[in-house]
């Protein structure tokens, strides 16, 4: 980003040197651990992960991190990569247990965090799946629209990839107002339980209703006729 910079100004997530946010990683990975605290409360009735099994599928930038925090939250992690040095890392930081690349996704976990590619929820790993939660950081998880189905008549949370993977641009998207970090930190962690959300949704479905029928019976007024 640094070197599109030289030729354009209009670009985000450039070095801290030039007053920006610099690598997103972070603030991304920090947002996927928070929607997984907000999964957990959802289906556990706490967002404490002491004790949780969470399988990690990819240890990059983001993986990487996300482990870290959930470690320090007390979860037990088992994880993959396929770079052995990652896998190594982990083991010995953050005391976590080693799988292969293939196995992460029939786990035995409380909640599943696929940081890797997308498209791995689909016909054939659905039916494997012994998580109850799914949240993680790669994007388009859901090989098809349908897979959703899916995982909810499995009984499995899903907590979609786009909403919780979105710290890293909420990071780097302060920059246009002059990038101050506890400002975008608090932006990341800003979120609200499922039901308000839902509640949200449907008093925004029902205001778009009433509007279009005002416009409607506006542009329809009935016509009285004398005797």
């Amino acid at each position: 980003m640094d070197l599109i910079h030289l030729a354009t100004p209009y670009v985000c997530g450039i070095s801290p040197s030039y007053g920006s946010s610099g690598n997103p990683s972070g603030m991304t990975a920090l947002g996927v651990f928070r929607g997984i605290q907000a999964s957990a409360k959802y289906m556990y009735g706490t967002d404490d992960l002491v004790g949780r099994r969470v399988a990690i599928q990819g240890l990059g930038s983001v993986g990487c991190e996300l482990a870290r925090l959930l470690r320090v939250d007390g979860a037990n992690l088992l994880v993959a990569d396929v770079t052995p040095l990652q896998v190594e890392r982990a083991v010995n930081e953050f005391g976590a247990q080693p799988l292969s690349p293939q196995d992460t996704l029939s786990a035995e976990c409380d909640i599943l965090a696929p940081c890797a590619l997308g498209a791995v929820l689909n016909d054939e790993t659905i039916p494997r799946l012994r998580a109850q939660i799914v949240a993680g950081s790669a994007n388009n998880l859901l090989a098809q629209e349908r897979h959703g189905g899916m995982l909810h008549e499995r009984g499995i949370l899903y907590a979609p990839d786009y909403v919780i993977n979105a710290g890293g641009l909420i990071n780097v998207a302060d920059e246009l107002e002059g990038y101050h970090p506890d400002r975008a930190r608090s932006k990341v962690e800003r979120g609200i339980p499922t039901h308000r959300a839902a509640d949200e949704m449907a008093m925004k479905r029902i205001e778009t209703l009433r509007q279009v029928r005002s416009t409607h019976l506006g542009h329809h007024e009935p016509v009285r006729r004398g005797r």
